[in-house]
């Protein structure tokens, strides 16, 4: 289970479709163990970069039971926001059976209100009280900015929110912020960063504990955060610097997935690239602009 003391690496996965859009499950199970591989702490499911909002709720049930099965004793956090409480509720309890760490939420879309967020979630906590719960503070995407008093308020007055998915951006005084409100009489909150980890050494310094994000090549993420860790904070950025052209073009908004799965299928991760419907699609252009990072990445890794 999370608790509010979990660092490491939860990479955020992504959903692979065969061409005619159908969930590919030979491929998740394929995927699972290539993050495993590459040393990932936990597997984080059904979020955005895994196209959650375009599966229906029997397909979320067969990613969470695909992942479950092949993940072994790899902590899975699920991702089960929605727009209605006995849905969210519904996901919650279904992944907490099959053995979840915890579930993921951000706040339901609406006026941005920190009382209207704050008693939505007491009444997730209210829903599910057994499930530790992180919460997904992703303003960009959501529209609904949340301070960190807020975070923190809602961090004391509720013990299953134990972890703070942060990416808020800009959003690097936030962690410090919430970890200046630390002190003996308060407990410590998790806090894993998004963002593909974009700003991860930084987010490390500010006092991060790791990386809750999606990004081809996972081995960056979790190699950045051991050093880091370690103390080693120069070694830790001089290899994050090496994948930073890949990273930064992965983070174009909502094209960025379709890079992203490209390079997961070129990397023998899943078999097709394929975003469901809407989606996007790659054209020989994109391709080309991308093996060249690719190719201008293998370069650096062997100097």
């Amino acid at each position: 289970m999370l608790t509010r003391d979990t660092r490491g690496v939860y990479i955020i996965a992504a959903t692979p479709f065969a061409p005619d859009g159908a969930v590919d499950t030979d491929s998740l199970r394929r995927l699972v163990q290539f993050y495993i591989g590459h040393g990932v702490t936990g597997l984080t499911i059904l979020g955005m970069m895994g196209e959650a909002d375009k599966l229906t709720p029997e397909e979320r049930r067969l990613v969470i039971d695909t992942v479950m099965d092949e993940a072994g004793s790899l902590p899975v956090v699920v991702g089960v926001s929605d727009p209605g409480l006995d849905n969210l509720r519904a996901l919650g309890a279904y992944a907490m059976d099959k053995g979840a760490a915890g579930l993921m939420v951000a706040p339901s879309k609406g006026p941005a209100r920190e009382d209207r967020v704050e008693g939505y979630f007491h009444a997730v906590c209210d829903a599910l009280p057994e499930a530790p719960i992180v919460f997904q503070d992703f303003p960009l995407s959501t529209g609904i900015p949340v301070s960190p008093h807020l975070i923190r308020r809602l961090s004391d007055a509720r013990e299953q929110i134990v972890m703070l998915k942060h990416e808020d951006w800009p959003g690097l005084s936030k962690i410090s912020a919430l970890r200046g409100m630390e002190d003996g009489a308060r407990r410590r909150l998790s806090i894993l960063c998004g963002n593909g980890g974009l700003y991860l050494p930084q987010e490390l310094a500010r006092g991060a504990d790791g990386a809750m994000t999606g990004f081809a090549f996972p081995e960056a993420l979790v190699q950045t955060v051991e050093l880091h860790h370690k103390g080693d904070t120069d070694a830790a950025e001089d290899l994050f610097d090496r994948y930073l052209p890949v990273l930064r073009h992965e983070q174009q908004p909502g094209f960025g997935l379709a890079l992203r799965k490209h390079t997961l299928m070129r990397r023998g991760a899943i078999a097709s690239d394929t975003t469901r419907a809407p989606g996007p699609k790659l054209t020989d252009t994109d391709i080309a602009e991308l093996d060249r990072l690719l190719g201008r990445l293998e370069t650096r890794l062997k100097e």
